[in-house]
């Protein structure tokens, strides 16, 4: 999937000279969610059913990762 935003920071870098080290950047989008729920598993599995349900995202070309953590 192309990724201008990465590819834009990437240039910038190069041009900038100090930082040809770095040979790929990527963007990212992160979502997140507050759910009331009993239990992490619970939290979790509401979400991937959200976004499955939903289609928020595309599992052809997006990783999805999946965190909950006690509020």
């Amino acid at each position: 999937m192309n990724d201008p935003e990465g590819e834009t920071i990437l240039n910038d870098l190069v041009l900038k000279g100090s930082f040809s080290s770095v040979k790929k950047v990527r963007s990212a989008k992160m979502l997140k969610f507050q759910i009331n729920s009993t239990t992490k598993q619970s939290a979790e599995t509401t979400i991937k059913k959200l976004c499955n349900d939903l289609r928020i995202y595309n599992p052809m070309v997006s990783k999805v990762t999946f965190t909950a953590k006690p509020l």
